[in-house]
């Protein structure tokens, strides 16, 4: 049909036709020219054009294309808007994070707690406990090569980039999921921007409200969330408008952690190598970088070997980042960083614990300040006394032997030389067995004993009755002391009493002079511990710790003056001259006179010479001490001295396990002689302070012994008592810490002869 006049078609449905309907021709775009065929409106007007709409494919792909075109137009429509949501909050926390970040100064030394740096007694370094931090350094300041090691391990883009690496995140990624872990778990493909803004928490202080200790507080810093890795990033580039590159570099330096205590680059330095971080060589600073990835493990104080293989891994990525030629690369592979002298010396733990656990806390162990400590330690006399340990153990101990040893080295002013808490020699965070473990002294306590009879008027040549006894203790019922032999010898000297240790005269004279007089003596002399209350008192039946005990030894030594161990001699801030504290000895009051003292010393010599602790003698050196072994053998003990310095020894079992074949005269005694010898091998031999017993020996016509009950009596055979330093006589019967078995006899002896003067 052909169109009508007017241009419309007729309202004529078409033909139905099973033919595929023809494709219509394109028809001649109308042009707004006059003339008046085929236009709707008049002549000269724009012709009203229609745009002819795309064919839609029918059926069902037509409806699933469709589906598609709206999901994907959906999608785009939210990431466009997400994006601009997105930008906004990013630009809002960057500006929030920026307006809190200080000045880069106030972010070098961020520690909460300083540090304490230990000399010995020759003013070289030993120990370091805390936090180090020897300083604010920057790239400018500090060796090229440490600054490209750094960049080169950590972030070779660092001076291009803008805070955060995109393609290093999900290369990190990738490679913690082919490991096996979560996206987020081990790599992380943080730039050192991001590891900075870790290190600085970001911007959180610790607040103890918050958390309960530092480590909590670092263990939260470095938990690794995808929300916390949001955060960081949008730190990161607040950070990156906020400092320059030098300065960021700056803050990780100073903040970083590099194992042993070391916090920074500069601490670290001088902590490994003994030296500052400006002089620090290639491989050193190849060492230095390396501990970044896990500054416990690689610390070549823990393993050099491994610290060293981790060195050459990043002289590597020096050498191919252009740092390093080939042959500097070559000659740093060649010679290995080294650890300084003071580095390489792993001794000394226990005693720089005990001088942490001793001093003030809030220069110590609270420390906020960086404090020196110049202290007693010899690290000669502490390697003689750890290879002593160590020799006895691997020689003379059975293998598999889980028993334990400890020694105590000190002058006779109380200043400690030396210390071994146990048999891991490196100590240092470990239970301290000299200084920690209360043990039951044994026989050792005995020269409290005599030295309480001394310094009452007795000798050493007096006469006291070694046969059987019998006490009854209230509430314990009757109490029968006897020698480790079994045997009984009658009447002994209080020499020959020491010497083999005999329990009878101890307890016998123990009675006599009174217990409380005992214990007064013997905690004046420094055993603060609970001392206790019966008459096994005079065997060691109480508790004390190897340093009370070898401090008390020291006293006897000295002339009968009472001494505090002691370590630290100077204390004072770094950067500081004058010292905040110092101490020059450990010597305290007078507790006996001095000629009980040297006749004591000289029982105790008898008692190396020809009793119970022959195995400690030295070759032509004087020596005295006192064995000691409990019940069951549970504690074994050697405590004695030269005329230069106290030593005590115990071994035993940590769960008081009885030892097998050891007495205090044995293994403990060989412990004390090898250390000893080693300790005074070039220093001349000198006489021990004691009396000489042949001037000293009691007149024939004034002999004064002990009867049969323990009392002393003079030559016509009065009863008399002994006689003190100031010439009083008091009587055996003395109301002061009598004991029962004393009383009783006083009692029948006043009847049969009357009261006595005083």
């Amino acid at each position: 049909m052909s169109p009508s006049g007017n241009g419309r078609r007729r309202l004529v449905a078409d033909r139905r036709s099973n033919q595929a309907p023809k494709k219509p021709a394109k028809k001649k775009r109308a042009t707004s020219s006059g003339g008046s065929g085929g236009g709707r409106g008049s002549g000269g007007g724009r012709r009203r054009q229609t745009r002819r709409k795309a064919p839609q494919r029918g059926g069902i792909l037509g409806f699933v294309a469709r589906i598609i075109r709206f999901v994907f137009r959906l999608i785009w429509s939210v990431m466009w808007r997400g994006a601009v949501v997105v930008t906004l909050l990013v630009a809002m926390g960057v500006a929030y994070y920026y307006s809190t970040l200080p000045e880069v100064d106030e972010l070098l030394d961020a520690r909460a707690r300083g540090s304490v740096t230990m000399l010995d007694r020759h003013g070289e370094i030993f120990a370091w406990r805390g936090e180090q931090f020897g300083g604010a350094i920057d790239p400018t300041n500090t060796s090229i090569h440490l600054v490209n090691a750094v960049v080169a391990t950590e972030d070779r883009r660092f001076w291009w980039h803008l805070g955060v690496s995109p393609r290093g995140i999900a290369s990190a990624m990738r490679i913690n999921m082919r490991e096996g872990r979560g996206p987020l778990q081990g790599h992380g493909g943080s730039t050192l921007t991001q590891q900075t803004a870790k290190l600085m928490c970001l911007g959180r202080e610790f607040d103890q409200d918050i958390w309960d200790s530092e480590a909590a507080y670092e263990a939260d810093c470095r938990r690794t969330t995808l929300w916390r890795k949001v955060q960081e990033m949008v730190f990161s580039f607040a950070m990156e408008l906020r400092y320059t590159k030098s300065e960021i570099l700056s803050i990780y330096l100073n903040r970083a952690y590099l194992g042993a205590g070391a916090r920074g680059f500069e601490a670290a330095s001088q902590r490994y190598f003994g030296i500052s971080s400006t002089e620090v060589n290639p491989q050193q600073a190849a060492m230095l970088a390396g501990l970044l990835v896990a500054p416990t493990r690689y610390a070549p104080t823990n393993n050099l070997t491994r610290s060293q293989e981790r060195a050459n891994l990043v002289l590597g990525l020096m050498e191919q980042q252009g740092y390093l030629s080939a042959e500097a690369a070559d000659r740093a592979r060649a010679n290995p960083a080294t650890l300084s002298d003071a580095a390489r010396q792993d001794t000394g733990g226990y005693f720089a614990d005990w001088i942490m656990q001793s001093g003030p806390d809030f220069l110590t162990n609270e420390t906020t300040e960086d404090v020196i400590i110049r202290t007693t330690f010899d690290p000669e006399i502490q390697a003689a006394a750890e290879a002593a340990v160590a020799n006895v153990f691997a020689n003379q101990v059975r293998e598999g032997s889980t028993a334990e040893a400890a020694i105590v080295v000190m002058s006779a002013d109380g200043a400690v030389r030396a210390m071994v808490g146990g048999r891991d020699l490196a100590g240092g965070g470990l239970f301290n067995r000299a200084t920690q473990a209360f043990r039951q002294t044994g026989s050792a306590f005995k020269p409290f004993v005599y030295a309480t009879a001394l310094d009452l008027g007795f000798r050493f040549d007096d006469l006291v009755l070694d046969a059987e006894l019998t006490i009854n203790v209230p509430g314990s019922g009757p109490y029968r002391p006897e020698n480790y032999d079994g045997q009984f010898r009658g009447e002994v000297t209080l020499t020959d009493a020491l010497r083999h240790s005999l329990n009878t005269p101890a307890v016998r004279l123990s009675e006599e002079v009174g217990r409380d007089l005992v214990r007064t003596v013997a905690s004046q002399f420094g055993i603060e511990s609970d001392l206790a209350a019966g008459p096994a008192l005079a065997l060691g039946a109480s508790e004390s710790t190897l340093i009370e005990m070898t401090g008390a030894y020291a006293g006897i030594l000295n002339g009968g003056s009472a001494v505090r161990p002691y370590g630290l001699t100077e204390l004072r801030l770094m950067g500081e001259d004058a010292p905040m504290f110092e101490q020059s000895t450990g010597i305290r009051e007078r507790v006996i006179s001095e000629f009980s003292a040297q006749q004591l010393t000289y029982m105790m010599s008898q008692v190396t010479a020809a009793g119970t602790g022959t195995r400690a003698a030295l070759d032509g050196r004087p020596t005295a001490g006192k064995t000691g072994t409990t019940n069951s053998a549970r504690d074994a003990w050697f405590v004695g001295f030269t005329a230069d310095y106290v030593a005590g020894v115990w071994m035993g079992y940590d769960d008081n396990r009885p030892l097998s074949g050891v007495t205090g005269g044995g293994l403990p005694a060989e412990i004390w002689r090898q250390a000893m010898e080693e300790i005074h091998a070039d220093l001349p031999p000198r006489p021990l302070p004691m009396i000489d017993p042949i001037a000293e020996a009691r007149p024939p016509e004034q002999p004064q012994v002990l009867n049969a009950e323990g009392l002393v009596r003079d030559g016509t055979g009065q009863l008399v008592g002994p006689v003190t330093p100031r010439g009083t006589r008091i009587p055996i019967g003395n109301a002061q810490g009598q004991g029962n078995i004393g009383n009783a006899i006083n009692d029948v002896l006043n009847q049969i002869f009357g009261p006595r003067n005083n």
